[in-house]
C-alpha cells in the first residue's frame, strides 16, 4: 500500500454536530442515556433533605466508565492514524477536559441532589461532553473511510495494470496481486460493517 497520506481538509462545527450513521448513534446510545437519566429532574424538587442518593453516584461512575473506555479505543485509533493525528489528539484532550467538568459537576449534583442550581448545573456539562464524545467519533470514522478510501485507490490501480499486461506470466502476477487487493478490500469493508 503507497505511504501517501490522503489531503484531507477537516470542516467540523462542534455547535452543529449532525449524527446521522446508525454506527454513531449506537455508541453514543448507552452514554445518552445514562446522562440523560443523571439530570432529568422534576422542576421543583422537594426541599425536604433526604439521604444522598446512590443512584446518582452510580450514573457517574457508569458515564465515567464508558468515557474512559472511549477514551482508552480513541487513543488506539489515533496511534494507527495516518490521517487527522492532530484532530484525533485535541478531540481525545477535549473529552478528558468535558469528562473531568462534567465530573466535578456531576460530584457537586449528587452530594445534594435536591439543589435545582446544582442540577441543572450538570446539563450544559453533559451536552459539553456529549458534543466532544460525538466529535471524536467522527474523526474516528472519518479515519476509517480515508483507509478505505486508500485502499479503494490501491485495488484500483491494480485492475488498470490488469488491463495492461501483455504476457501470461505478468497476467498470472498481476491477476494474484488483484486478488489479494480485492480480498483485503472486502475484508476492510466487512469489518467496517461490522
Amino acid at each position: 500500500m503507497s505511504t501517501k497520506v490522503p489531503n484531507i481538509k477537516l470542516k467540523i462545527d462542534p455547535r452543529n454536530l449532525q449524527i446521522q450513521t446508525l454506527t454513531v448513534e449506537k455508541l453514543l446510545e448507552p452514554l445518552i442515556i445514562q446522562v440523560t437519566t443523571l439530570v432529568n429532574c422534576p422542576q421543583n424538587p422537594s426541599s425536604k433533605k433526604k439521604g444522598r442518593s446512590k443512584r446518582a453516584r452510580v450514573l457517574l461512575a457508569s458515564v465515567e466508565e464508558a468515557t474512559w473506555n472511549l477514551l482508552d479505543k480513541g487513543e488506539k485509533i489515533a496511534k494507527e492514524a495516518v490521517v487527522f493525528k492532530e484532530e484525533l489528539h485535541a478531540a481525545l484532550t477535549d473529552v478528558r477536559k468535558e469528562s473531568q467538568a462534567l465530573q466535578v459537576s456531576a460530584e457537586a449534583f449528587t452530594s445534594d441532589p435536591c439543589s435545582l442550581p446544582r442540577r441543572q448545573a450538570v446539563v450544559p456539562a453533559a451536552r459539553s461532553l456529549l458534543a466532544a464524545v460525538t466529535r471524536l467519533l467522527v474523526l474516528a470514522d472519518m479515519v476509517d473511510v480515508a483507509c478505505l478510501l486508500q485502499h479503494l485507490a490501491v485495488f484500483q490501480r491494480t485492475f488498470e495494470s490488469l488491463r495492461k499486461v501483455a504476457s501470461k506470466s505478468d497476467l498470472q502476477k498481476t491477476y494474484q496481486k488483484f486478488r489479494k487487493d480485492l480480498e483485503n478490500l472486502d475484508y476492510l469493508a466487512y469489518k467496517r460493517q461490522q
